[in-house]
């Protein structure tokens, strides 16, 4: 018989990679992740410039997703939170804020008088919430497949309080103006944002997939080592072929599909972050910040207002995003549309960096080809994990993983 180099090896040490590996550990298997990279994580990485913790993107954390919850132990990522809610400039220059009434009850009196939204607007907006939040999770994956667009309409939220509110907040979560994702996962969303709180760990978003990290064995992740082609048994490699009783490819999904041609290649969404250094902080407090008149901004935020950690001193750091590449949006634009969303001048501010994200998340449009769980068993030992297969998130990345080493271990198990 020959010799195997592992019962499982998993190409790929993304956030699904890594759970994956976690979960065939703990069933018994040995397990060997490679990742062509210098570090793991993949799409969740964080860089230092000048001293401060940059990010790749806007990425946050949100307690309510149940991957995250039952994968990490929580108070290891010493969680710096956001308010639960958001400020938006209107077309009239004014500033309103909307905080979420369930996390922060004593705001409730101020959302409900402020007049961003016509009263009947709010009360659809709270009665579609109500139905979301009531309902379970699964019970949201029966609703029906259609583009968010045609539900919010159906529920009667379009004009005012698409325009100024729903459209601007969902376009940052979704990476898409038109809201054309299906609104299955969209209902999934707003549920989190509602029912959670959302944070950035105070080491970088990084600290999520390093904390996976430190679950697996020592020498179970292989840096630096690309996979060039896959079977159900061999992954080949850079430096040589690798055998095992099955192969799991959790990678990116450009790369999956590459690797395994019955692999559909998703749409990308882009997304570019711009980061500004500022003496004074445009707001002390952490509150996402939108623009209600259709602008090219997505949001923006003061990162340290809520992670005092990502500044190695005083000085406050403004993450703002945009759709597509800075080309679309260049930082001069960026700037002189901050300057107006803020309300304040930014010609003094510090471009710090820019983060081109190409690939951010697979686009998932409706109607689903299937649903929000797509096959992870491709047979003859060879499965996929990833955002790709369930939902583009990082729930969906970390639910994902677990999933399929539920299969990959009943396979071996047979």
């Amino acid at each position: 018989m020959a010799v195997l180099d592992a019962d499982v090896l998993v190409v790929g040490a993304g956030l699904a990679g890594l759970v994956c590996a976690k979960h065939l550990q703990l069933a018994g298997h040995e397990v060997v992740v490679l990742e062509a990279g210098d570090v793991a994580g993949g799409r969740v990485a964080t860089d230092t410039v000048d001293g401060f913790t940059l990010d790749r993107g806007f990425q946050v954390l949100n307690t309510a997703y149940p991957a995250l919850r039952r994968e990490v132990h929580l108070p290891d990522l010493d969680l710096c939170t956001f308010t639960p809610g958001a400020a938006v400039r209107a077309e009239d220059g004014g500033l309103h804020t909307f905080v979420n009434p369930l996390r922060q009850p004593w705001t409730a009196p101020a959302t409900v008088a402020d007049r961003l939204l016509p009263r009947a607007d709010e009360l659809r907006l709270v009665r579609w919430t109500a139905g979301i939040v009531l309902r379970s999770g699964r019970a949201a994956l029966r609703r029906p497949d259609v583009p968010t667009a045609r539900a919010l309409a159906d529920a009667g939220l379009d004009g005012p309080v698409l325009e100024r509110f729903l459209r601007p907040f969902l376009a940052g979560v979704l990476l898409e103006r038109d809201l054309d994702t299906a609104a299955l996962f969209t209902a999934l969303v707003w549920r989190t944002f509602v029912l959670g709180t959302v944070a950035v760990p105070a080491r970088g978003m990084a600290a999520l997939p390093a904390h996976l990290l430190t679950q697996l064995r020592p020498g179970t992740v292989r840096l630096g080592v690309a996979a060039e082609a896959v079977t159900g048994t061999t992954v080949r490699t850079t430096d040589g072929t690798l055998t095992a009783r099955s192969v799991v490819v959790a990678t990116d999904p450009g790369t999956a599909a590459r690797l395994v041609p019955a692999v559909p290649a998703p749409r990308m969404r882009a997304v570019t972050t711009t980061y500004h250094v500022t003496e004074d902080a445009p707001d002390t407090r952490p509150l996402l910040r939108l623009d209600g008149t259709g602008g090219p901004l997505l949001n923006s935020v003061v990162l340290t207002a809520a992670a005092p950690s990502y500044s190695p001193d005083h000085r406050a750091l403004v993450s703002t995003s945009a759709l597509g590449s800075a080309a679309d949006v260049p930082e001069p634009v960026v700037r002189r549309e901050l300057a107006r969303v803020w309300g304040v001048d930014t010609s003094h501010w510090q471009h710090l960096h820019t983060s081109e994200v190409p690939a951010a998340l697979p686009a998932l449009t409706a109607p689903t080809a299937a649903g929000l769980r797509a096959p992870v068993d491709l047979g003859d030992g060879l499965h996929v994990a990833g955002d790709h297969r369930d939902t583009p998130s990082l729930q969906g990345a970390m639910a994902s993983g677990r999933r399929t080493a539920r299969s990959v271990d009943h396979g071996l198990r047979r």
